[in-house]
């Protein structure tokens, strides 16, 4: 399926909601940036961009674990 533009802006629109990328993390108790982008069929820049928003929008904390960043949600 073709990403749809925003015929104003030219940028695209984002097909998954904060909230589902919200509901995956507490399903699976916290997860990868590399598992977020896999499952939302996104290249792993845009799900780091997608989890990073939400961390400064205070919704989710990355912690670092090796070499990964662990994301999850935060409780409010």
């Amino acid at each position: 399926m073709p990403k749809e533009r925003d015929e104003e802006s030219g940028q695209y629109t984002e097909s998954v909601s904060d909230d589902e990328i919200l509901a995956f993390l507490d399903n699976q108790n916290g997860a990868g940036t590399v598992d977020v982008a896999d499952a939302f069929d996104y290249k792993q820049p845009t799900a780091y961009r997608r989890l990073k928003r939400l961390e400064d929008e205070d919704r989710v904390t990355g912690r670092k674990i090796g070499g990964s960043l662990l994301w999850e949600t935060i409780d409010t």
